[in-house]
């Protein structure tokens, strides 16, 4: 009996299939079969599918109401095997793997589908390179050779096993949906935004907060175009770089208050508004689809629909079926925790292993109770923040907690250098990804643009030194705040993707009607009738301890989270 098998669609129709070795070789002949989905229903021995893709093959099986254990991903794999040899951003395909195997040109990517209703291909893109069933096999061999090589192999795959899962969650999630009312929905867009006018425009509340920007600076201004805005301000004599709420704030003028308001509910408008009802929300449910690790630092994106940034009055939307609940669980301070954990500092996997409040049990030990100030000194090693206070605080964080604050700056260090920088299971920094990737201005972390996976995207190169002998340049010290919290973020990421395939394994083999239906960085949200609201509470929490063993071995540090079973999104928070 074989554990693993390889399978792919036949041309022609049916599937390819044949049991592996532990090399990655197969253990007999490739079988031909004439239905998918049978194939894999009728192998329940079968503990791990590699596939070339999860997203081309395992819809068709949940649709067939097929389900597998684990897989293997070779193309995901693929990603990151490229990146921990330090050669990211080349083309990621399970023919591009074929083609560098027996050095032969390498075909580009075909380009990611884009979710957007109505949205289609350009004749003219690049398609997906067909590869026979033989080579995607001598792929996946080479693959279980680099492992083997990496740096250390079995947390490689470890991360190679998770993100797959990961990719699981995503298919099942994606056919599941979250529930969504629009009947809700529309009632709060008409509260906030005011009826439609006919023929388009501005709803009325929004049309009113215009008038009032244009009456305040005495001639009409579009308040949603920033240039039209920033024209109107210079001609008061008040010059801003941009439109940001921060930024506005910060200025005395009569349009600074309906401009603010304005362009709250403009994001809404667009965002989520009625379009945006009509074309995600189907049979009461929203479908986005996720994009595991769509960020450098491992953190999953959707390709459309805005999943990840649903503003907290529209979560009213999101509404448990009758007789179920929304079980939201939030990780409690995950990022510290993760820290603790990679550092092996003792007195912060001390603080870390303590129920309640880590910034206050950091406090108690080097703040003399001050939780904002160890708060802070917490972020600004994790960010490495030095302004203001940031250098005292700091001072007090490296001498208390010497090996985490140790571990963050010789990340920071090898990134000023252009050294790969890897989290603890391997996922590695590309050599040109700076500051511009997960975080905005002075390495605040922002959340990420939606949009295709893309590793190193948006990236600044890396432009060499400048100054004095030794002094790292402008760049050079964008990326190295950069990896600073790659480490502790991207490490992170890793272990939420071993929480999710922990719950999902969990949830499965209870027999529990439960499903996941959301996650983003460290929240998840499990819908479920309400008679296993508890059942599912424990095994949130256990997913939690059990990424961490797995993930970081045995050590004092929780994962705990704050669950909360409620019938509406918005009453979790």
């Amino acid at each position: 009996m074989n554990e693993r098998w390889a399978v792919a669609p036949a041309e022609g129709g049916g599937a390819l299939l044949v049991p592996l070795t532990r090399a990655g070789r197969p253990a007999s002949g490739v079988r031909h079969e004439p239905d998918l989905a049978e194939a894999v229903r009728s192998r329940p021995e079968v503990t791990r599918w590699v596939w070339r893709s999860t997203a081309e093959i395992y819809p068709r099986l949940l649709a067939a109401g097929v389900r597998v254990p684990r897989c293997y991903d070779i193309e995901d794999a693929e990603i990151l095997l490229l990146g921990h040899a330090g050669r990211s951003g080349e083309p990621r395909s399970a023919a591009a793997g074929y083609a560098r195997l027996h050095h032969l040109p390498v075909p580009p990517d075909p380009p990611q589908r884009a979710a957007e209703p109505g949205s289609q291909s350009s004749l003219f893109e690049p398609q997906p390179v067909h590869l026979p069933f033989d080579a995607l096999l001598q792929v996946y061999e080479d693959q279980v050779r680099r492992h083997d090589e990496a740096e250390h192999p079995g947390r490689m795959r470890l991360l190679t096993g998770a993100e797959s899962a990961g990719m699981l969650v995503a298919a099942e999630m994606n056919r599941a949906g979250l529930p969504w009312r629009a009947d809700v929905h529309r009632s709060v867009l008409d509260e906030l935004l005011g009826e439609r006018y006919a023929g388009g425009g501005d709803p009325r509340r929004m049309a009113e907060l215009a008038d009032q920007v244009s009456e305040a600076f005495g001639r009409r201004v579009r308040p949603e175009l920033p240039a039209d805005v920033i024209k109107a301000f210079a001609s008061a004599g008040i010059r801003i770089r941009s439109t940001r709420r921060w930024e506005l704030e910060g200025i005395d003028h009569p349009a600074v208050a309906p401009l603010v308001a304005y362009k709250k509910l403009y994001r809404i408008l667009t965002a989520h508004g009625w379009s945006w009802l009509q074309d995600w929300v189907r049979d009461g449910r929203f479908r986005p689809e996720y994009l595991p690790g769509g960020t450098v630092t491992g953190r999953w994106v959707t390709n459309g629909g805005g999943a990840l940034q649903i503003p907290k009055v529209i979560r009213r939307a999101v509404v448990a079926d009758e007789g179920w609940r929304l079980v939201v669980a939030d990780a409690d301070q995950m990022e510290p925790r993760v820290l603790a954990a990679i550092s092996r500092d003792p007195g912060l996997m001390e603080v870390a292993g303590q129920p309640g409040d880590l910034y206050k049990a950091v406090s108690d030990r080097a703040f003399a109770g001050d939780r904002e100030a160890a708060k802070l000194a917490v972020l600004g090693a994790v960010y490495g923040q030095t302004s203001g206070d940031g250098l005292k605080n700091l001072a007090a964080m490296r001498r208390r907690f010497p090996r985490a604050v140790s571990y963050v700056d010789d990340a920071a260090q090898a990134g000023e250098e252009g050294r790969l920088v890897r989290t603890w299971l391997g996922r590695t920094c590309p050599p040109a990804a700076g500051a511009d990737d997960d975080f905005g201005e002075a390495g605040i972390p922002q959340e990420p643009d939606e949009g295709p996976r893309g590793e190193g995207e948006s990236a600044p190169g890396r432009q060499g030194r400048a100054g004095h002998p030794g002094q790292a340049s402008r760049d050079d010290r964008a990326r190295g705040r950069f990896t600073r919290n790659f480490v502790v973020q991207g490490s992170a990421a890793d272990w939420a993707l071993l929480m999710l395939a922990a719950l999902r394994q969990a949830l499965h083999a209870s027999g529990a009607r439960a499903e996941l239906v959301f996650f983003q960085h460290d929240e998840v949200i499990v819908h479920c009738p309400v008679d296993e609201t508890e059942a599912v509470t424990d095994a949130i929490r256990e997913a939690g301890e059990l990424a961490g063993r797995i993930a970081f071995g045995e050590s004092p540090v929780r994962f705990p989270f704050t669950v909360a079973a409620v019938r509406c999104y918005a009453d979790a928070k």
